[in-house]
C-alpha cells in the first residue's frame, strides 16, 4: 500500500517493519476520478477508499442544487468512516480535482486490523483525528471570513507536510475560489476579497496554483491556529517519517 498512508498512520506511533510490508502487501485497485464526480457509488460497502493524489472532500446537496463542502480529504487519507464498519453516511465523497484513487478490498483491511493491533489503534487515531477535525471546523464557522480563511490553509499545510507534499511554509493547491466558495459559505466575491487582503497584510499568498505563507507563526497568530487537534490525544509512541 502506498507510502503516503503509511506515513499518516505512523503519527499514530511506529509500526514494525512486518505491520508496514503487511500494509504495502494489500492488492488494490488504482484508478481515476475526474473533478467533480463521485469518487464511490455501489460498492461502499465492500471496498475502502484511499485517496493517493488530488483533493477530494464529503458533501451535502441540497434540494435548490447547492453544495456544501464539510470536509477536505488530502492524499494519504481514506475517505471511508471506520473500516470494519461499512457505516452509509447521509452526505457523499466528490473529487475537487482529478483524483488517484485506490479500492482496497474491505475485508483485507478487516483481516488487517484482527493480525496487526497497531494497525488497528492507528486506524482509530485516524477516525478520532477526523472527528476532531469536524470539530474545528464546526467551531470556526461563526468567524470572521478572513479567520476562518487563514485557519483552513493553516490546517492544510499540517496535513500536508505531514504526508510529504509540503514544505515548512509553501504547497501545491489545485483547489478554485469557487470551491473556497462552498466550504466556507461564501460568494466568489467575497472569497477574492478576502485572499486579496490576506495577501495585501502579506499573510498568505495563493498564486500559480500554490498557496505561500510568508510568515507561518504570524498566520497562525491571526487565525488563532493550534494544530493539536489534528495529532489527537491517543499517541502510542513517536512516529517514523519515511519519503513519500
Amino acid at each position: 500500500m502506498y507510502n503516503r498512508l503509511i506515513r499518516r498512520l505512523e503519527h499514530a506511533g511506529v509500526l514494525s517493519g512486518v505491520e508496514i510490508k503487511a500494509l504495502q502487501d494489500v492488492n488494490l485497485r488504482e484508478r481515476f476520478v475526474v473533478a467533480r464526480s463521485d469518487v464511490y457509488d455501489n460498492d461502499f460497502a465492500d471496498n475502502v477508499h484511499l485517496i493517493l493524489g488530488g483533493f477530494a472532500c464529503r458533501y451535502k446537496l441540497w434540494a435548490d442544487g447547492n453544495r456544501r463542502i464539510i470536509s477536505l480529504i488530502v492524499p494519504g487519507d481514506l475517505c471511508d468512516g471506520h473500516v470494519p464498519m461499512p457505516f452509509v453516511f447521509q452526505n457523499r465523497v466528490a473529487a475537487l480535482t482529478t483524483c488517484k484513487v485506490a479500492d482496497i478490498p474491505r475485508q483485507t483491511m478487516v483481516e488487517l486490523i484482527n493480525t496487526y493491533p497497531r494497525i488497528a489503534r492507528a486506524l482509530w487515531w485516524v477516525t478520532l483525528v477526523k472527528l476532531s477535525t469536524m470539530q474545528a471546523w464546526l467551531a470556526n464557522m461563526g468567524r470572521e471570513a478572513d479567520k476562518r480563511i487563514a485557519h483552513f490553509f493553516c490546517e492544510l499545510l499540517v496535513r500536508l507536510h505531514a504526508v510529504g507534499l509540503a514544505d515548512e511554509s509553501s504547497y501545491e493547491f489545485n483547489l478554485t475560489q469557487s470551491d473556497l466558495g462552498e466550504i466556507f459559505g461564501l460568494s466568489n466575491v467575497h472569497v477574492n476579497r478576502v485572499l486579496k487582503s490576506l495577501k495585501d497584510a502579506d499573510l498568505l499568498i495563493v498564486a500559480n496554483r500554490r498557496v505561500t505563507i510568508p510568515d507561518v507563526e504570524r498566520l497562525e497568530r491571526f487565525a488563532e491556529f493550534d494544530p493539536g487537534y489534528l495529532s489527537g490525544t491517543l499517541s502510542f509512541g513517536e512516529g517514523i517519517r519515511h519519503e513519500a
